[in-house]
């Protein structure tokens, strides 16, 4: 994300910076896109290209070679989607998260019941050992950022919709009453009663990162995995995401919806 910012604060494009220095535009944009590594050589080249300063490029070298380490990321991402791991490594490098979902229950506050049916979405196709590898992923998830400042706005929908049965849903629910009485959990939630607002059309997140660093929007589909990063794009969704707040209950009301909800299980 650094080296897409120099490149973006020097005015130059990726075909001007690849016709420059020889390095392939796609390796380039894999290399910002945080689907790849930059060899030591090229990120020299491009540190020397975006006129860096001796004392920041030795911290992003230092960076690159930590990096090389194998870290958790690794691990939980081996044999996962390409672009599910770029977000997993966004997502481990966020200051805060904003999420908004139509349907599911939030991947970090969901419980390993509800996210073993949910991860395969009905889909009979989906190989069990696939299952299971992103399920193990998402715990791992979970377990990296607990104290991540996190602020959910769900429909109602996602309370409604019964994932896994009674039994699945009492304890995923509970899991949200717990978490939204943490400090760094906001949990609210839009009621039917509502009706249309700017967010029907479809669940995002966005990724906010440290100042000097661009936050990012990213919207998973069937096909493909979403990330935005534009300033336009990062004012429309911040946009959004501040209306839904303002038409959501408050955190306590939600609380309050999710208790009656689960007395009503049976």
């Amino acid at each position: 994300m650094e080296l897409r910012q120099l490149r973006e604060r020097s005015g130059l494009s990726r075909e001007e910076i690849s016709e420059a220095t020889g390095v392939n535009r796609t390796t380039l944009y894999r290399i910002e896109m945080a689907q790849a590594k930059p060899q030591l050589r090229t990120l020299r080249v491009l540190l020397d290209i975006y006129s860096v300063p001796e004392s920041r490029q030795h911290e992003l070298i230092t960076m690159l070679r930590l990096a090389k380490e194998e870290t958790w990321l690794e691990v939980a991402s081996e044999d996962l989607p390409p672009q599910y791991a770029t977000y997993i490594g966004l997502e481990h490098g966020a200051k805060a998260i904003l999420n908004y979902e139509t349907l599911f229950v939030p991947g970090l506050l969901q419980t390993e019941a509800y996210a073993r049916t949910a991860i395969p979405g009905g889909l009979t196709d989906l190989h069990p050992e696939e299952v299971e590898k992103r399920v193990k992923a998402r715990l791992a998830r979970q377990a990296r950022v607990p104290a991540l400042p996190i602020y959910a706005i769900i429909d109602e929908a996602v309370l409604r919709r019964s994932i896994g049965g009674p039994a699945v849903m009492r304890e995923q629910l509970q899991r949200l009453i717990d978490e939204s009485k943490q400090p760094h959990v906001t949990l609210q939630v839009i009621p039917f009663t509502a009706g249309i607002h700017p967010g029907m059309y479809g669940s995002f997140v966005i990724l906010q990162f440290p100042q000097d660093v661009r936050d990012v929007v990213y919207i998973e589909t069937r096909t493909a995995d979403l990330f935005l990063d534009g300033e336009n794009s990062l004012q429309e969704y911040n946009v959004v995401f501040e209306r839904l707040r303002e038409i959501a209950a408050s955190p306590a009301e939600t609380r309050d919806t999710m208790a009656h909800m689960l007395a009503d299980i049976k």
